[in-house]
Order: structure tokens, then C-alpha cells, then sequence
């Protein structure tokens, strides 16, 4: 169990962050092993397990996981292991008819070097639970319960937090900075005026979460990560949540009252023979495909679901906001250790905006076929239509869902190009560019190459002969006080592109050359945001 959250908030905190969803509890994770003082504000006591929301930690999230330390505990938490299955299967029903079967999805085989942890599916709230308990245990680290941030007013020297504790009396926290990780109904978003701007999907879906123990009897398809089922009686996206006949389903064009009238026909209609199920919660939602129009105002920031919202398909929503938590997290520590500037914090929303924005529309595209659209006649009849049906199905699957389950340039290669605190490079394409994630590697140790680099700026050397070049960069950033680590891995895989990368924090290249720059301390400076 977690240990126990503090009763009240305290009188100041160095960041302030409303919300302990993933997203706000990962910002205080990467800001916490900094040593920054945080308090985590949030009005859940306990972490729910009726609603499990996403279930797919993409591997660039269990590689953050891995940087902190904590993705060999997020898996053994995990309900079901990475070996329990890699496939998405589409079928007319479970007892049906497959239909067409996507394999390795998610990241979930591994690619040679291209990773260092693979896609792991589990509820949210395994990762929730995991992350209040990595909070408890760092000393830079509150988290208070039972109370909710209400209003905010900030100055050039600080911001002044209304919280609202469970009786609905008032109090007030001094904080630095606030972080909103609060949520789409985010309070800290409507302090500071900032407004999403985006669409809403009119289909309504039905989200619900069953038990049957007796369903697995009945799926002739084996282990699955999704399963599809493509029938006029109940168009759905479903899948385990463990081993023992718990469920969750998304039942699309489904509305709250239809829903609500008639769980058990939903299930009835997924599994194709009646099922006995108990429904454990239901969810009706809507799609909606926003972004702010700014996700920061002075010393006040947004990150996660308060800052942008994408339909679920691909599995990308909280993976993207728990990219927004470890990006501002580095920068706002190294603001706050003195040797980041002001570019840094300047750099977030110009880094993250157009990763959220590529996340919206690959998430929308996704959408555009869901098991709705691929129903036609004759798809579990046996003969020459029945056939022909299914191969056409098959075709159609294969040709406009492979995106969804097979993301990784999505998930891996949307870098930081052009962003303010990186500097310019004009590779050609096909090779690593400041801005680009380190590419991976093993080493012959076994460890990945990123369990070498250090906490913050690293220079990593590929090769000899670049001693000249190494005494120069470290004497230019010694010069402005940026803290630089020097790696030279043993038995790194030779790669293409320059001998010298700056690794950034978040293992992002950062600047690439053979030999020092002109002015090594003025490099130090433009990727501290002091340029």
C-alpha cells in the first residue's frame, strides 16, 4: 500500500502541481529524484480501480519508467505479462468468425536495438498506484488528498493557490510555480484564461467494465491484447484486464441510456452466446480532439489531459502527458538549480505543442474505422459469400488499422527539431539530428546505452580521437555552470553521423559535431535557455 498522504496542504511549496493522475504524479516523480520540493494536490483519497481508463504504456513511457528506476515494479504489477499476448484480433464476435489479426502491436516484441523496454499493457490505476508510492518514498515529495486547487493568482515572485479541502472550507499555498495536471475540467486552466480550441465527435461510445468469468470459454481466437467484434448487434473494442474474467469494453454508438437499459445485450452481442456478467462500472463518453490555445501563463503551466484531449485509439493520451511531465520537470529543476534559464521554461509549450497536435491527428485518423464501419453482410456465413466477405474485411482491416497498432515512429521519432533550446543541425534525413531521441543501443554488458547517461546534459563520445573537443565543451559549460557528464561507452555499436552528441536529460540530442564549436560556452548556454 502507499504510505499515507499528508492531512493538509503545507503553507508553501517550492511546485505546486494540481492533479495525481499519471500525469501529475510522473511530473513529481522526475521533479522529486531532483530534489525539488512538490506538492502534489489532489481530491481522490484512494486511487480507483472501477474505471481503468488507458491500458497502453508505450514503450517510450516504460523507457521514462526505466529512467526513474521503475519499470521492472510497473511490470511485476502489471495483471497481465508482456508474454500473455502481442495481438489485436478482429472477429465477428469472440465465439465467432476472425476476421483479420494485427501481431507485435504496441511495441510489445522487441526490434533489435531500437528500445530499451518494451510496450507493457496494464490499467491505469496500476500505474497510479505504482507512482503515489514513489511519492511517498521521496523526501522532495507531498501528496495531499482530499483537497482540490480552485483558483489561482500569480506575481512576478510567485503564485498564491486557492485549495479547497473536503468540507468546502478555503486555504492558500505559496508555490513558485503551479503545474495543471487537473484534468479536462481543469481549474488551474481556467485561472490562467487559456481555452481549448478543437471538435467534438457526435458518436457517442459506452464504456463498461464487466466480469464473466465463463467468457473465456467461449473465445475461439486465443490470448489478445483488443479484440474488435464486427456485428450489427454489438460494434465494440474490448479486452482482459486479467486473467480471471474481468473485461472492459467500449460499445460504439452506444449512448448512456442505451447503455445503462441494457448492459448485458452488450455483452451478450461481443461474446455471440449469452453470457452471465456482472457490470463492475460504466463510462459513457464522447470523443473530443482539442488542444489549448496556450498551456502557459507566467509560472503557471498545463500538461496532460488539462492541456490537450485525443480519442483513445493507439493508445497515445497519457503517454503524451507523461512526455509533457518530464519535459517541464527537467527544465523547471534546472531552472530552479540555477543553471537553467528562462528559455528553457520558454521551450515547453514550442517542443510539446506540435507532438500534442501530431498525437490529435493520428488519434482522429484512427478513428475514422471502427468496428462499425467494417460490418457487411455475410461475414460469418460459411460458403463462397461468406469467404469472399471476410477477405474483403480482412483487406479493409489490414489497410486502415495497421496505424493504430503499429505507431512506433509516432511513439519514438517525434523529437524536438527546431526547438529554441537545440541547436540547428542540417543532417540529411535517415540519420540522428539535434532534436531527435538518442538512438538506442545495447551494450555489451547488457546494459542499454541510457542507463550510462547522466542525470543531466551528457556528453557521449563515439570513438577516439575527440579528447581535444571533450576538454573544450566540458571547460565551456564548467564556464556557465551547466552540469555536463562525459560518457565514452565501451563496445557502443558503431553508427553513422558525428563522434560527439549533447544527450539531453530527456535523451533528446541536444547538438552533434566532430569536433568542439567555435564557442562551447555559448552552446552551453543556448540549451540551459540562457542564449
Amino acid at each position: 500500500m502507499p504510505p499515507a498522504a499528508a492531512r493538509t496542504p503545507p503553507a508553501s511549496t517550492t511546485v505546486l502541481i494540481a492533479g495525481a493522475g499519471p500525469v501529475g504524479l510522473a511530473a513529481a516523480v522526475e521533479l522529486g529524484l531532483r530534489g525539488v520540493e512538490c506538492t502534489v494536490v489532489e481530491p481522490r483519497a484512494t486511487v480507483s480501480r472501477s474505471r481503468p481508463r488507458a491500458k497502453t504504456i508505450n514503450v517510450r513511457t516504460m523507457e521514462h519508467l526505466r529512467r526513474w528506476g521503475l519499470a521492472d515494479r510497473l511490470r511485476a504489477a502489471a495483471p497481465l505479462p508482456v508474454a500473455f499476448s502481442q495481438d489485436a484480433v478482429f472477429c465477428t464476435s469472440l465465439s465467432g468468425r476472425e476476421l483479420s489479426r494485427f501481431t507485435g502491436i504496441f511495441g510489445m516484441v522487441a526490434d533489435g536495438d531500437r528500445f530499451a523496454e518494451l510496450g507493457q499493457q496494464a490499467p491505469q490505476y496500476v500505474l497510479e498506484e505504482l507512482l503515489r508510492g514513489v511519492v511517498g518514498e521521496l523526501d522532495a515529495c507531498t501528496l495531499v488528498t482530499g483537497y482540490s486547487v480552485v483558483d489561482l493568482d500569480q506575481s512576478d515572485d510567485g503564485v498564491r493557490v486557492a485549495v479547497a479541502g473536503p468540507d468546502g472550507s478555503r486555504g492558500t499555498v505559496e508555490a513558485s510555480y503551479v503545474i495543471g495536471c487537473d484534468g479536462a475540467r481543469s481549474a488551474v486552466r481556467d485561472a490562467i484564461g487559456s481555452a481549448y480550441v478543437g471538435e467534438l465527435a457526435m458518436r457517442p461510445n459506452f464504456g463498461m467494465v464487466f466480469r464473466a468469468p465463463e467468457l473465456w470459454r467461449h473465445v475461439r481466437h486465443g490470448p489478445a491484447v483488443h479484440y474488435w467484434t464486427v456485428n450489427r448487434e454489438a460494434p465494440a473494442l474490448m479486452g482482459p484486464l486479467d486473467r480471471d474474467g474481468t473485461w472492459w469494453v467500449i460499445a460504439f454508438g452506444v449512448d448512456r441510456e442505451a447503455g445503462l437499459r441494457d448492459p448485458q445485450r452488450i455483452v451478450d452481442g461481443l461474446a455471440g452466446v449469452p453470457v452471465p456478467a456482472t457490470v463492475l462500472s460504466t463510462d459513457p463518453w464522447t470523443a473530443r480532439m482539442e488542444l489549448v490555445d496556450r498551456a502557459r501563463r507566467g509560472r503557471v503551466f498545463l500538461a496532460g489531459d488539462a492541456a490537450h484531449l485525443n480519442p483513445p485509439f493507439g493508445g497515445h493520451g497519457f503517454n503524451t502527458g507523461l512526455g509533457d511531465a518530464v519535459d517541464l520537470g527537467w527544465k523547471l529543476a534546472a531552472v530552479l538549480a540555477g543553471w537553467g534559464g528562462p528559455g528553457l521554461l520558454d521551450s515547453y509549450e514550442a517542443e510539446r505543442r506540435p507532438v500534442q497536435q501530431k498525437i490529435i491527428d493520428a488519434a482522429v485518423a484512427n478513428m475514422r474505422t471502427l468496428s462499425g464501419e467494417l460490418v457487411t453482410d455475410d461475414l460469418d456465413d460459411d460458403g463462397p459469400a461468406g469467404e469472399a466477405a471476410r477477405r474483403l474485411a480482412h483487406e479493409r482491416i489490414q489497410r486502415t488499422k495497421a496505424a493504430e497498432f503499429h505507431a512506433l515512429d509516432l511513439v519514438l521519432d517525434l523529437g524536438v527539431r527546431g526547438s529554441p533550446v537545440v541547436a540547428a543541425d542540417t543532417a540529411p534525413d535517415g540519420r540522428p539530428r539535434a532534436g531527435d531521441r538518442l538512438p538506442h543501443a545495447w551494450l555489451p554488458d547488457g546494459r542499454s546505452l541510457y542507463d550510462v547517461l547522466g542525470a543531466d546534459h551528457t556528453l557521449l563520445v563515439r570513438g577516439p580521437g575527440h579528447g581535444r573537443a571533450v576538454r573544450a565543451l566540458t571547460a565551456g559549460f564548467a564556464a556557465r555552470g551547466v552540469p555536463l557528464a562525459v560518457v565514452d561507452p565501451t563496445g557502443l555499436p558503431s553508427a553513422d553521423g558525428p563522434g560527439l552528441l549533447l544527450v539531453r536529460p530527456d535523451q533528446h540530442i541536444a547538438w552533434r559535431g566532430d569536433a568542439a564549436p567555435p564557442d562551447p560556452a555559448a552552446l552551453a548556454e543556448l540549451v540551459s535557455g540562457r542564449a
